[in-house]
């Protein structure tokens, strides 16, 4: 058995963990909107078309925002195709997907529909194929009272409320060669910075997102930053970080390691905003919104190119394992671990296409294993994240190099002094114990205290998964009580596991 320890300090603070961490993304792409959330002959259809069962799995999964339209989709999405009676909407060509677009589901529908699951929209606007003009205007019809020609028009089609969406992403991926409208990230971060003066005059009020690099492995990765930012400092607030993840070759220990990537991503984009705010001499920072993180297994899907035109097509569908669970998990650890920096993120996507959830037409709706790391650090992962060094053994990687066998982070409720820890022990076949010290934690310590380790994890199998007809094979479980004996919580962490430690006072 592995030995690790870790002290737990609440003068230790990295930063407040901003709600819209926990957030997702649904995108115009295969099964996602059509038969995913929104399908009107199903039997828990409600009155606006949208599947009841589908919906209170996402209550239950606490997403504070929803990023949409896209994705790629958005770069060459006319929002107008979906607005007005839904019979005189046309139908279009989604070349990012090979799909065909009904537009029965448009921003009128997708903002009702999010807030009756609790949920914010992040609207995306097309920097792909249009740009200033309609970018404004949307955010007018969104966000303007009334009076003028678009506001006037949302009223008229039944919502006399402004929407008063405050997220705004311009554009998706501009330095992507796949992506409708591509382009250069001078060319880029002029049109950001004219798109994002223009919409600040409509509602000065937004926040607004700024593409970054498609992913760290771009040739563009790091310079697209700075030559972008050089064009917009003082008009955004947040650079977008997508990244996804995937066992290669049956290197399980460095898809298992996932996180360290995500880190040193999270870091290189950090230095690169601050870099900028130096050279420019500019007083405020840009934080980072991870609007787009998850597991995909990329190397199955055929490309865009193969794909017949087809209506609603399941596409990207990835069934989720407890290996990709534990990794989700880990994921989530590394986002809270930079909460100073990062305050927005979205695990793309939230159903059928590479998601926590699924459905099939007509029929049930059940959760992937991804689903339960996700709904329980949403929960409760509030609070103060908590620095803590973790000493303990190292393993070796193919793609990493050396890393921990254990990662973890706590996060603090300050109201309640409750703490919560999440660990992974990476390692595949030995148990880790834990020893964690609380003495800083006055709360936790002399006092009564109630713990509860709930752990991710499958002893059988691995690559054990849920299904419509086994829609609870892989379910968290309780390992008991966690006993503090004199400041000091003594655990053991079974071998690829994702273990939520709560420890309150009773």
């Amino acid at each position: 058995m592995h030995h690790a320890a870790l002290t737990i300090d609440p003068a230790f603070r990295i930063g407040e963990v901003d709600p819209r961490l926990y957030s997702s993304f649904v995108e115009h792409l295969g099964r996602c909107v059509y038969t995913g959330i929104y399908e009107p002959g199903h039997p828990s259809a409600d009155e606006h078309g949208f599947r009841r069962d589908v919906a209170e799995l996402v209550r239950r999964l606490g997403v504070p925002v929803l990023r949409y339209p896209g994705g790629n989709f958005v770069s060459g999405y006319n929002w107008e195709d979906g607005i007005g009676p839904r019979a005189e909407r046309p139908r279009r060509l989604d070349l990012a997907w090979r799909s065909i677009e009904s537009n029965e589901v448009g921003v009128d529908e997708f903002v009702g529909w999010c807030r009756r699951v609790g949920s914010e929209p992040m609207m995306a606007v097309n920097l792909g194929t249009r740009g200033v003009d309609a970018a404004r205007s949307l955010l007018e019809y969104t966000n303007h009272p009334s009076g003028t020609y678009w506001s006037d028009l949302r009223r008229k089609h039944g919502s006399p409320d402004p929407y008063g969406i405050k997220l705004w992403c311009l554009g998706n991926e501009m330095d992507g060669p796949w992506q409708t409208g591509f382009t250069t990230a001078r060319e880029y971060g002029r049109l950001a910075a004219q798109t994002a003066q223009a919409m600040r005059q409509v509602d000065p009020s937004i926040e607004l997102v700024a593409c970054g690099s498609s992913g760290s492995g771009m040739p563009t990765f790091g310079t697209w930053e700075a030559t972008m930012l050089a064009e917009t400092y003082d008009l955004v607030d947040y650079v977008s970080l997508h990244s996804y993840y995937q066992e290669h070759d049956g290197d399980r220990d460095s898809f298992l390691a996932s996180a360290v990537d995500l880190d040193r991503f999270i870091e290189s984009v950090v230095a690169t905003c601050d870099h900028v705010r130096a050279a420019g001499k500019h007083r405020k920072r840009i934080n980072l919104s991870v609007d787009e993180w998850n597991v995909w297994y990329q190397s199955r899907f055929v490309g865009q190119e193969r794909l017949d035109w087809a209506e609603a097509p399941r596409l990207i569908e990835d069934t989720y394992s407890v290996v990709d669970a534990v990794v989700v998990g880990d994921l989530l650890i590394s986002l809270l671990r930079h909460a100073d920096r990062v305050k927005v993120g979205c695990l793309a996507q939230l159903v059928n296409v590479i998601a926590p959830i699924r459905s099939e037409p007509g029929g049930p709706a059940w959760v992937q294993p991804t689903y339960h790391p996700f709904a329980l650090t949403s929960r409760h992962g509030r609070g103060t994240v908590l620095r803590v060094e973790p000493t303990g053994p190292v393993q070796e990687t193919a793609r990493h190099g050396e890393v921990p066998t254990l990662t973890a982070t706590a996060v603090r409720d300050d109201e309640s002094g409750a703490v919560t820890l999440f660990a992974v022990n990476r390692d595949q076949r030995e148990p880790l114990a834990l020893d964690v010290d609380l003495r800083a934690c006055g709360d936790l310590v002399g006092g009564e205290v109630t713990g509860e380790h709930v752990v991710l994890h499958d002893d059988a199998d691995p690559e054990a998964t849920n299904s419509a007809e086994a829609p609870e094979r892989v379910t968290p479980s309780r390992l008991g009580g966690v006993t503090v004996d004199g400041g000091r919580a003594s655990l053991v962490l079974p071998p690829l596991s994702w273990n939520m430690i709560r420890l309150t006072t009773g």
